[in-house]
């Protein structure tokens, strides 16, 4: 299985979210699920890779060649691509994954769920989004999307694009359980 994961680059966080971070790396490993990143080598980036190194386990790191040449490449993470541009790398990102798992970050990782989330409404990404949701930091982001549901600017079917999840624990099983999406979607998704 192939997973990518959004996350934040900040080294000054809570250390709630590294620990939520090193936890969830731990549990990839153990069940054999290769990862795909944004390459970075600070903050959740950073210690997911380091994690993930350290167990013996397989991670992928995806960046603009312009963050490369300001060094912000981890450094340890062998299996590296490069692309020219933001929007290249968010369509690497989601290519031949069975599965997507954002945790909390800035304007990067929300910019790149809700492109994700789109996409999906859409019909285009079909995979599993799981948001861990770390000391409740999406709880607005759960309660604008519910909000969105409720006065019909998306279609309740909507509410099965995505799935929260407290726990480093619960995301696993909640890749596995999502419910089925295809590219049909779009015949919903301008909920007329």
């Amino acid at each position: 299985m192939k997973i990518c994961v959004y996350c934040a680059s900040s080294a000054k966080i809570n250390k709630s979210y590294f620990e939520a971070t090193e936890s969830l790396a731990k549990l990839l490993v153990d069940d054999n699920i290769e990862v795909i990143y944004g390459g970075g080598a600070t903050g959740l980036m950073g210690i997911l890779a380091d994690t993930i190194l350290a167990q013996g386990g397989k991670i992928k790191g995806i960046m603009p060649k312009f963050m490369n040449e300001i060094e912000w490449a981890h450094k340890k993470v062998i299996d590296f691509e490069f692309t020219e541009t933001m929007h290249e790398r968010k369509s690497k990102f989601l290519e031949g994954i069975d599965g997507l798992v954002t945790l909390p970050g800035g304007s990067g990782t929300l910019e790149e769920l809700l492109e994700a989330i789109t996409l999906k409404r859409l019909g285009l990404f079909t995979k599993p989004i799981i948001i861990l949701n770390t000391n409740g930091f999406f709880n607005p982001l759960k309660e604008m999307l519910e909000r969105c549901v409720s006065e019909k600017f998306m279609h309740e079917k909507h509410l099965d694009i995505w799935k929260f999840v407290d726990t480093p624990n619960q995301v696993i099983n909640a890749i596995k359980e999502a419910a089925d999406w295809d590219s049909e979607a779009i015949h919903f998704a301008t909920n007329k």
